[in-house]
């Protein structure tokens, strides 16, 4: 009986020193570039859902400032508080001069600030106005 001489040639699953440093090589370059996308992604979503609240507090100020007549002061501002957010906005009253032929109607715009992951962000939003005197006339109605 002869005795055969076995020799091993699978590896058993076991990774050699080349392969385990390759993995590790590309680990050290692949895991910044993940971690910074994910801090990306992060800043994203949390600028999208404090410049949605900065749209609506300038729709909420811009429409009060319509309907109170308040827009006559040339420039208004301050600070508020929306859920977890502090905004800073301002208000301003400036002649619009896309018309030269009028001298009445008066562009008002609301500009509201807020930071995100120490960047500061705005939204801005405009409209127009008439800044005529209304009439003291009353309105009669007919039948």
């Amino acid at each position: 009986m002869r005795l055969r001489a076995i020799r091993k040639t699978d590896r058993g699953g076991s990774f050699t020193l080349a392969e385990v440093l390759a993995a590790l090589l590309l680990m050290a370059v692949v895991i910044p570039f993940a971690v910074e996308a994910m801090h990306i992604a992060s800043r994203a979503g949390q600028v999208a859902a404090a410049k949605g609240e900065a749209a609506l507090l300038a729709q909420r100020m811009l429409n009060e400032n319509v309907v109170t007549t308040n827009w006559n002061q040339s420039v208004q501002g301050g600070t508020m508080m929306q859920g977890q957010h502090q905004f800073r906005y301002s208000l301003r009253n400036e002649p619009w001069t896309q018309d030269p032929n009028q001298n009445v109607i008066m562009l008002l715009s609301a500009e509201v600030f807020f930071n995100v992951q120490n960047r500061e962000y705005s939204v801005r939003m405009s409209t127009l106005v008439d800044s005529s005197q209304p009439t003291n006339g009353t309105a009669t109605a007919s039948h």
